[in-house]
């Protein structure tokens, strides 16, 4: 029941303490791993004032307690969805994708038997853009592509963008660096400014939510050859930008190369793993198990 009020006068408007904002950042960061830095304070603050109001919640002790124990944990992804940003094109850092099919691919099935399978991991992967990248680019220039089954996932820890990327429809911002050929070849004009990705290519990519900072989804993803995870460990403090690159490190085969972006250095976080140059990128392998 509301507590009376003088007519015409609007229920007081829900503040948020420095004790109560601290509670949510640590909360927050358990889950997730990410960490704010104090200019998102108010970037924060606002969207949590968005949730607080569209589930009705009276005060923050009310909206945190169904933000920690609600069993489906719905609330939490609404959450997370309006943290993230989401801001990819296709063939971004292309160099990459370059040493994919020059240089990482190869040397991985120099000692493979044609037929067998090659798991790639794209880890965030936004709207697709990224994993979609990464096969066509193998079908365009990996010779050996028909040789091997190759598995390409895309994982994300933000629900609404991994249902853009099996939708697979993209505006010309995000096609700008494919070529008139490309676009023809992998894409169908469903709109003024709307292409959608052929059937048979969307169709080939798994995509599957995950937070690498919940060891329970990360142990799904086991066996990868290649890891890209790019432009993600940027919003980690060094605590759980370390937990999650040993994450990211037992879901490799030993021998395996995870690509990170251009302003990531792995040296700076683990010593795990060796660097290794393929053209004009450095890229960094787990080390094979020596008996």
């Amino acid at each position: 029941m509301q507590p009376n009020r003088a007519p015409g006068l609007a229920a007081p408007a829900i503040q948020i303490t420095e004790d109560e904002y601290e509670k949510f950042y640590e909360y927050f960061y358990r889950r997730t791993g990410i960490s704010f830095s104090g200019k998102k304070e108010y970037f924060v603050e606002k969207r949590l004032l968005e949730r607080i109001a569209k589930t009705g919640s009276d005060s923050f002790k009310a909206y945190f307690t169904l933000l920690r124990f609600q069993a489906s944990g719905e609330e939490l992804q609404h959450l997370v969805n309006l943290m993230t940003v989401n801001e990819t094109y296709f063939f971004r850092e292309d160099y990459q994708f370059d040493a994919l099919v020059r240089g990482i691919l190869p040397e991985i099935t120099r000692t493979r038997r044609p037929g067998g399978t090659l798991r790639i991991w794209s880890m965030p992967c936004s709207t697709g853009e990224e994993p979609y990248s990464i096969a066509i680019q193998i079908l365009e220039n990996w010779a050996q592509a028909d040789e091997f089954a190759i598995e390409i996932t895309g994982s994300d820890i933000d629900s609404r963008v991994l249902a853009d990327a099996r939708k697979g429809v993209y505006g010309n911002r995000s096609l700008q660096r494919l070529s008139p050929e490309l676009r023809k070849k992998y894409f169908r004009r469903v709109g003024d400014d709307q292409f959608e990705i052929h059937e048979e290519l969307r169709s080939s990519i798994e995509f599957s939510i995950a937070n690498l900072s919940d060891p329970i989804h990360m142990h799904r993803y086991r066996a990868m050859d290649v890891i890209f995870c790019r432009n993600l460990l940027i919003y980690f403090d060094d605590t759980s930008r370390r937990a999650a690159v040993e994450a990211l490190y037992e879901c490799l085969n030993p021998g395996g190369f995870i690509c990170l972006g251009h302003s990531e250095s792995m040296s700076r976080m683990s010593s795990m793993f060796l660097p290794r140059k393929f053209g004009d990128t450095i890229v960094y392998q787990r080390p094979i198990d020596q008996d």
